[in-house]
């Protein structure tokens, strides 16, 4: 099971596409590298080739789980390891009126399994009991 973070964007029409992939590797390798993300796939349209007005690159960042995506996000505010200068530099190659992301998850997943609860049955002195335990001042 894993969270998949996809994020879709051009490069600005003055980077080199092989400038702007290089530069994002940078900055997902060392997610990587230090254990805040499992694995990463970055690719191109291949000759334009899509049916909707998507943007040229799509990144896809997997998580084990929302934890590890937040220490990520975590580990780029505090800057850890330069990791914050790589995003800036990613950031400053986006056509960011072009960007697009989504947080998708394996389905069905763990958390859509339903609990058994057993039920118990109470008698009335059991249910009395209880209640002198809770408020014994009422009686």
């Amino acid at each position: 099971m894993a969270d998949i973070y996809h994020i879709w964007a051009d490069h600005k029409q003055d980077v080199d596409p092989y400038d702007f992939a290089n530069k994002m590797r940078k900055f997902l390798d060392g997610l990587v590298s230090m254990g805040r993300m499992k694995g990463y796939r970055l690719t191109r349209s291949k000759l334009g080739f899509r049916s909707m007005d998507m943007p040229e690159f799509h990144i896809m960042m997997e998580f084990d789980n929302m934890q590890q995506l937040d220490d990520a996000m975590t580990s780029i505010i505090r800057n850890e390891k330069n990791i914050d200068e790589s995003h800036v530099s990613f950031n400053s190659l986006v056509d960011k009126e072009t960007i697009q992301h989504f947080l998708y998850r394996d389905f069905p997943d763990d958390i859509q399994q339903k609990a058994t609860v057993e039920q118990k049955e109470f008698t009335t002195d059991e249910i009395v009991e209880a209640t002198k335990n809770i408020k014994p001042d009422l009686w």
